[in-house]
């Protein structure tokens, strides 16, 4: 089958940061399902492990990628909720070889049933992100039990990238909270008003300014997608006594002791933390991406695909990774198909 991969770590324009190259055609076993990888997205835990992490002991190819959607063309002999021909879309697992394969082995309890409204590249850009931004949401800072005397609001540092649109969207549809969202260009300030946020606030200035000019009070949540360690003192300053904050991204030198007087609780949320330690509520991947799922075919969620490069091979997957790097990605990017 045709895959994409590395040997050894590298820059994104060394000549083989990522190769097109030929593996065996896996097979399933236990509670795996074999997808047909029809599109992928890209995300920066792509590009971060192409950077540092080599192929595993005794394996002569690092294949990343971790957003797919795709057809079942098999199952293992322990699966019961999907069969051969099943549309399906998923994350996967870290500790597992990534989708950026023509066929790609996953655990069925991480896996849901692909919106029926959206095409190939417009479903595989959520499923990541969802799971990060409602995990964040409702298993990480419980976000429908309110903080008293705090305003009902969550602001969302990093509203134009990967996760921000798409959380965007789950606070609005899911929860009565006030959408405060990040950003400082004009595009993305627009790209965000249309996803729902009820306000836009500037992360290129200080943020307690920016809420405070806002006159709402102080928000009961913030869940900051990228730059935390730039905006901690904001954080600190502007959420609200007894508020939670939540954070998906590596701050260094991050100093806990200025949340402490606030008695804020923090956060931090990685999708794959399930699927590494396979938890016994790992299951719950699946039902929230069907959840995800249902409120795309109703309307309710689109798709934050932005760009896409067209079909899935080496240079193009280059593309995408420097587009991530760069910094100034909108929403999310995508491929399609195996040329």
């Amino acid at each position: 089958m045709k895959a994409i991969g590395y040997k050894t770590p590298s820059p994104i324009d060394a000549a083989d940061s990522l190769i097109d190259i030929e593996l065996p055609r896996p097979e399933p076993k236990g509670r795996d399902i074999l997808v047909e990888v029809k599109a992928i997205s890209v995300n920066p835990v792509d590009y971060k492990i192409r950077h540092s992490t080599p192929p595993a002991a005794g394996v002569e190819w690092k294949v990343v990628g971790w957003d797919a959607a795709g057809i079942v063309a098999a199952v293992g002999p322990d699966v019961s909720g999907f069969k051969a021909g099943d549309e399906v879309w998923y994350a996967g697992s870290i500790t597992r070889p990534g989708a950026n394969a023509e066929f790609h082995l996953v655990d069925e309890r991480i896996v849901g049933r692909k919106p029926s409204k959206l095409g190939w590249a417009d479903a595989a850009a959520l499923p990541l992100t969802s799971l990060t931004a409602w995990e964040a949401f409702f298993d990480r800072m419980d976000v429908k039990k309110p903080v008293p005397g705090a305003a009902a609001a969550i602001l969302i540092i990093g509203g134009a990238g990967g996760v921000g649109p798409i959380a965007i969207q789950i606070a609005r549809q899911f929860t009565d909270l006030t959408v405060i969202a990040t950003a400082s260009r004009p595009e993305t300030k627009d790209f965000v008003k249309s996803l729902g946020a009820h306000h836009v606030v500037d992360h290129s200035k200080p943020l307690a300014g920016e809420i405070a000019a806002l006159g709402i009070g102080a928000p009961a949540f913030v869940f900051s997608t990228t730059q935390t360690a730039q905006h901690i003192d904001d954080i600190a300053e502007l959420i609200a006594p007894q508020g939670r904050f939540g954070l998906i991204d590596d701050p260094s030198g991050f100093d806990i002791m200025k949340f402490k007087r606030k008695a804020v609780s923090i956060h931090h949320e990685l999708m794959f933390t399930r699927a590494i330690y396979e938890t016994p509520d790992m299951d719950e991947q699946g039902k929230i991406l069907d959840a995800m799922s249902a409120a795309v075919d109703d309307g309710r969620i689109r798709s934050t695909a932005t760009q896409n490069l067209g079909a899935i091979n080496a240079e193009n997957l280059k593309k995408a990774h420097a587009q991530l790097e760069s910094g100034s990605t909108i929403g999310k990017v995508v491929l399609e198909g195996f040329a």
